[in-house]
């Protein structure tokens, strides 16, 4: 962030001025650029998802951990805003997985009363760690409570126990569950956690495989949904099936469990509702290589790491036609990796891989995270010598909870080709998205995801020219940044000009400047994004400045960026355009607003100059 001295920018405007114009027309002249020229609708599109549900983008939360998250019997105000916050801006609540490997652990008890998972003096069941060892109570439930209104929870179910009474057990956290979510909502049952690794975590021995998984699986779902979930009005098709580490070279891949009669009927109920995978993109101790945020950063190792994970939802998607689900996934993981998972790339590979994954039409990815880990979109307790605050990829999130609510529960996402990129410094740092509302195109999301360091007092650029069409020609177009003064950054990162107060999550407006270009006669308008950076492009007005609405066609509350948004069709380039207050939008006295032709580094410049001459 940086602020104007008010006597010392004034004095010093006109150089300013000048200064930025010949620096951005220099630094055109070098910068790599490409053209795209995305379809106005989705019918003419050539890759375009599904229509993304609001809750797509949300985040796995490590069983043991909820107290933490969720608070004890004082709430957790950090976390409860933050998840506030993405709610508000897509239209619904972040999808929630209460799951992981402490999932195997627990058993309910009705009498343990206490704010925090026990521990079981008495833990007699099998496994490295047993899978008795956790117990947690009523108050487990009590804290979910607290969370927006609706989120929907996918609920993890200790399979891995399976003593004489597995059968008892799992039915009353089942209906501990049911009973115990009134304000959430319980969306979905996974039973077992990453079952493939059972035979290394010795929660099952001899033959474990796919197959024998897919019968204790059934056993267990066609007990829960008979003794719980059909008296409560609940679907037989409620559970999610495999919940895996990764099926690679094991009996655990989607075709093998469909052969093996997964989707069958179990005493007349089919019970498999979508199917659920884990993944990472690097894992301390399972992967060989090093790591380091340059490799984070390059989005061609993500697309390449996930190539199975792509063939599988595909296989998911088109063969069983059920959905598939990314239920945990993080950068780094178990626990992030301080100096690469808690940067502001960490922020901008977030992003992208939401809009990667949607035009997989992969149904909803949830970013795990556990309380001591610097992958988690903030830290929900004092913890490394620091109190909560929020993560640089919290921001990941506000940027697509925003996209996706910009459509307003109609948000569809549409990749560009990006290739060739003739400057080889760009290679896997470039790539772009579109944005569709009710069919039309709403935005365009540009990423540039090449190092550069917030020491460096020389960043480069990458131009693009969008090719926008007749139907988007003298229109305004409205640029969001999602930015930081450099790719390590560990603070400082900003959405839409919001920063959230580590605190209780409070958005505030913190840059109130506002760049409007103009696109030209035939719809064409050319936007430099700077290295590690990401811009939205918005068609019509600033992101944020609509109201959102839910599933039902409901107003969700305020708009979520507090700006106006520009109403004047034909500005001179570089001058101040008029603006009124847009229905619902909160007022922000101080906004700068400019509307530029031609848009490209001159646009942003004329609007840094603006700032300087008003403050």
């Amino acid at each position: 962030m940086f602020a104007l001295h008010h006597g010392a920018a004034a004095a010093a405007a006109p150089a300013v001025s000048l200064s930025l114009i010949l620096v951005c027309a220099t630094t055109l002249s070098l910068a790599q650029n490409i053209t795209l020229s995305p379809a106005t609708t989705t019918t003419n599109a050539s890759l375009v998802s599904a229509i993304l549900d609001p809750s797509f983008a949300g985040f796995g939360i490590e069983p043991s951990n909820l107290f933490d998250f969720a608070g004890g019997e004082t709430a957790n105000a950090l976390s409860i805003g933050l998840l506030q916050n993405l709610a508000d801006y897509s239209g619904a609540p972040p999808h929630i997985r209460l799951g992981g490997n402490t999932g195997d652990y627990a058993l309910f008890d009705a009498s343990y009363a206490n704010f925090q998972v026990g521990q079981n003096p008495k833990a007699t069941s099998q496994g490295t760690i047993p899978a008795d060892n956790n117990v947690i109570g009523p108050a487990y439930f009590e804290v979910l409570e607290r969370f927006p209104k609706d989120t929907p929870v996918t609920f993890g179910l200790n399979m891995a126990y399976y003593d004489s009474d597995y059968i008892d057990q799992i039915v009353r956290t089942a209906q501990a569950a049911v009973d115990g979510m009134k304000n959430v909502n319980l969306y979905s049952f996974e039973v077992g956690n990453e079952p493939d690794l059972w035979l290394q975590n010795k929660f099952r021995n001899g033959s474990w495989g796919g197959k024998t998984y897919m019968k204790e699986f059934l056993d267990r779902a066609d007990a829960v949904y008979n003794q719980v979930l059909k008296p409560a009005g609940y679907p037989a098709t409620f559970f999610e099936a495999q919940a895996t580490a990764s099926t690679i070279g094991t009996t655990f891949e989607i075709d093998m469990l469909v052969a093996d009669g997964m989707l069958n009927a179990t005493n007349g109920n089919k019970y498999v509702s979508l199917w659920n995978q884990h993944d990472y993109f690097y894992f301390i101790g399972v992967t060989t290589s090093p790591m380091t945020l340059d490799d984070l950063m390059d989005l061609d190792n993500t697309e390449t790491q996930f190539l199975y994970w792509k063939q599988q939802s595909a296989i998911a998607i088109q063969d069983t036609g059920l959905p598939f689900a990314l239920r945990e996934m993080s950068s780094v993981g178990p626990i992030g990796m301080h100096q690469v998972s808690d940067t502001h790339g960490a922020a901008l590979w977030t992003l992208n891989f939401f809009l990667y994954t949607a035009t997989l039409n992969i149904s909803s990815v949830q970013m795990h995270m556990t309380s001591n880990s610097n992958a988690s979109a903030w830290q929900p307790i004092d913890l490394y010598g620091q109190g909560p605050h929020v993560r640089p990829l919290y921001y990941g999130h506000a940027a697509m909870a925003q996209i996706i609510g910009g459509g307003n529960a109609t948000t569809q996402i549409g990749l560009l080709d990006t290739t060739p990129i003739t400057d080889t410094s760009y290679t896997g740092r470039i790539r772009a998205y579109t944005a569709y509302s009710k069919g039309a195109l709403q935005s365009v999301i540009l990423i540039n995801t090449k190092p550069a360091n917030a020491s460096s007092t020389t960043k480069g650029n990458f131009t693009f020219t969008l090719a926008l069409g007749a139907a988007n020609a003298d229109t305004s177009v409205f640029l969001s940044y999602l930015t930081a003064d450099g790719s390590d950054a560990l603070d400082g990162t900003t959405w839409n000009g919001m920063a959230y107060a580590d605190a209780d999550g409070t958005a505030t407006q913190v840059d109130d400047t506002v760049v409007s270009l103009r696109t030209s006669s035939t719809g064409d308008v050319t936007i430099p994004v700077r290295d590690s950076q990401a811009i939205v492009a918005n068609i019509g007005h600033l992101l944020g400045t609509v109201g959102v609405l839910d599933g039902e066609g409901h107003n969700v509350g305020d708009t979520t960026t507090a700006l106006p948004t520009c109403t004047a069709s034909s500005a001179p380039s570089g001058t101040a355009a008029s603006c009124v207050e847009p229905t619902g939008a909160k007022k922000k006295s101080a906004a700068v607003v400019r509307s530029v032709h031609g848009g490209g580094c001159f646009a942003a410049a004329a609007v840094v100059a603006g700032m300087a001459l008003l403050t």
